[in-house]
């Protein structure tokens, strides 16, 4: 009894850390929830948040207070009496002071880089959320893709192993040549082998897929048989242009050069004088080494003014550091443009010959049938070879990959185009999640 109850309890245990994904969306609400890339880039926002807020706080007033009591002792010789004077007393000070800044560049800028700073955070997480987007539909249909594969393997095995056994009772009643025996187990022992081959890839996506989620999915929703594959509409240069515009990676580039053209210009500040206003209330009633002194209170308003000179070289080396940075930022910046140009129109013309190439694989299809079928008729009234059926019945199942393969690669070129011009939304998974059949 004991026993069943501690396997139970681990079924319901592995059954907790294994969710069924109906469909995409709900693979993309558990990547949400489980993505850390995404939790990080969403942390760095708070971060440079934190650090516009220092930066601000450096420019307002500056408040402090120093309390301090004391007993005090104090033996003292009398010179004429060679006497010794002990006298015991309590000594207080109490200082509140107040330090406003009036003239400071350096803190300015630099809390015009840290909102920078800040605002380029913002554009990554937002490119971490549409890249966790594209990662979801490019892993969901890998995986589903490695299944037809396997799936087809497994069919074709299946018609071979039939196909098999006719002809070994063909061929032990001597119908059949032995040429035509190894012709078809030939052709058997490479199906298995690509079904090995397709089982691991499967294993592959679908690990690939755990990675994102945190979690195994049971089964995943295919694709429906008819779906409506469009081209995407509109001229490539201004997709292109359109990209440069508004994809968060550019963005958070451009953002990076302003914070460190920002930064730049705080470090040449710090050649300039700084000043600030300063108010001091004092009160104590012990003066030099603590001496025993009647109460005094001491009020101070001053404006310091502090001219740099001299640092030992160390305010320009900041200086050459800071360009320096900024020259990487626009590095950085150039690299981006071109990369996102070229994923723009790679992910373009590449979804296009997908819908293109789908209507070309279906009647491919629909020709490799009619062949195949043809082939067997004619093997039937001895016309052709089993050979001949083996390679049709081959190209049959090879147009059936090829059209499963360019359905997958439409759907997540045209999702990463959309990733590349910057509109990835919630909305394209939905409608990408419609295209899939319903479970029962």
């Amino acid at each position: 009894m004991n026993t069943f109850r501690h396997w139970f309890t681990l079924l319901i245990f592995i059954g907790a850390q294994t969710a069924v994904a109906e469909d995409l969306l709900t693979v993309y609400r558990q990547a949400l929830q489980a993505d850390p890339q995404l939790k990080s880039a969403e942390a760095k926002i708070g971060i440079g948040s934190a650090r516009k807020g220092q930066a601000l706080g450096q420019m307002l007033p500056q408040i402090s207070a120093v309390g301090n009591w004391s007993e005090n002792r104090t033996n003292q010789t009398n010179t004429r009496t060679n006497n010794d004077v002990v006298s015991h007393y309590p000594g207080t000070r109490y200082t509140v002071s107040l330090s406003q800044t009036l003239f400071d560049f350096g803190k300015f800028w630099e809390w015009r880089r840290a909102a920078k700073a800040e605002d380029q955070y913002t554009a990554e997480a937002i490119e971490a959320h549409n890249l966790l987007m594209f990662n979801v539909v490019d892993r969901y249909f890998s995986e589903l893709e490695a299944e037809d594969q396997l799936d087809f393997a497994k069919t074709e095995k299946q018609a071979v192993q039939k196909q098999l056994e006719q002809i070994q009772k063909q061929y032990a009643k001597q119908i059949l040549k032995v040429t035509d025996l190894y012709a078809v187990e030939a052709r058997l022992d490479q199906i298995i082998a690509d079904e090995i081959l397709a089982e691991s890839k499967r294993v592959t996506a679908q690990e690939s897929l755990r990675e994102l989620t945190g979690v195994t999915p049971a089964a995943l929703n295919k694709l429906r048989n008819v779906v409506d594959y469009q081209e995407i509409q509109g001229d490539l240069q201004q997709w292109i242009e359109m990209a440069q515009s508004q994809n968060p990676a550019v963005s958070a580039k451009q953002l990076a050069i302003q914070a460190a053209e920002n930064n730049v210009i705080t470090q040449k500040s710090k050649y300039l004088p700084v000043a600030d206003l300063q108010l001091t209330y004092y009160d104590t009633n012990t003066g030099y080494q603590s001496s025993n002194i009647g109460p005094t209170q001491t009020q101070v308003a001053a404006i310091n003014v502090n001219v740099p000179l001299f640092s030992g070289g160390t305010t320009t080396h900041q200086l050459f550091e800071a360009q320096h940075s900024l020259q990487i930022s626009k590095n950085d910046n150039e690299a981006a443009i071109r990369a996102i140009i070229k994923e723009t129109s790679d992910s373009f013309l590449s979804a296009n010959a997908n819908a293109r190439h789908i209507k070309a694989a279906q009647k491919a299809l629909e020709s490799a049938a009619k062949s195949r079928e043809a082939m067997e008729h004619g093997y039937h009234y001895g016309v052709v070879t089993i050979g001949d059926v083996i390679k049709a019945q081959q190209n049959e199942f090879s147009a059936k990959k090829d059209l499963a393969q360019a359905k997958y690669e439409y759907i997540k070129n045209r999702i990463r185009f959309m990733r590349a011009i910057g509109s990835i939304t919630e909305d394209n998974l939905q409608e990408v999640n419609n295209w899939l059949e319903a479970k029962n």
